[in-house]
């Protein structure tokens, strides 16, 4: 079994089959090992019934990536598994491979990715003007979590599985306002 975990937006997310949980958690680091028991207990699985595990790295929320990343790692090496890096436009791509990946990232621009477009943000009207290369719009709409699982194995099968490491696409907002400078 692949357990699929995501962290990198609000709440949490689980997926493993054909199993689904969405968790609202306001301090996501503190709900995150209870939710993910609760969840294999709902799908009727032990943690020696995984295999692999797969981490949503972004993008997204800085810290819930980190913590979702820090959280598979610690898991997948407790049990002796792999734990394989999935990105949202990944997941995205899996569904409408053709098209052009929106996501709004809340600072009044998009994270963009696409077929032959390396994943980036872009202005609005950089993203009005790109996105008719491409025939359909993705990202305005949560992804499905559940083709993680495809995704995984596909990795898996491949032998390329890299390391799980944050997917940002610009700085922090600590890194965009340090102001301090030595003299």
């Amino acid at each position: 079994m692949i357990l699929i975990i995501n962290t990198s937006g609000a709440g949490l997310e689980f997926a493993m089959g054909e199993h689904y949980a969405h968790i609202d958690a306001e301090k996501q680091s503190a709900a995150l090992p209870a939710a993910t028991q609760k969840f294999l207990n709902e799908c009727g699985a032990a943690w020696s019934d995984l295999h692999a595990i797969g981490v949503v790295v972004g993008p997204g929320s800085f810290t819930g990536i980190r913590l979702g990343i820090a959280y598979a790692k610690g898991l997948a090496m407790g049990l002796n598994i792999p734990v394989v890096p999935i990105s949202a436009f990944e997941l995205y791509l899996a569904a409408t491979p053709d098209a052009f990946v929106a996501i709004d990232s809340g600072r009044g621009d998009f994270f963009v990715a696409a077929p032959g477009l390396t994943p980036c943000t872009m202005s609005i009207d950089d993203v009005e003007t790109r996105q008719m290369e491409w025939p359909r719009t993705v990202g305005h709409r949560p992804f499905n979590l559940g083709l993680g699982t495809h995704i995984v194995q596909q990795k898996l099968d491949s032998g390329a599985i890299e390391p799980a490491v944050p997917m940002y696409l610009r700085p922090s907002y600590a890194e965009q306002n340090n102001k301090c400078s030595t003299k």
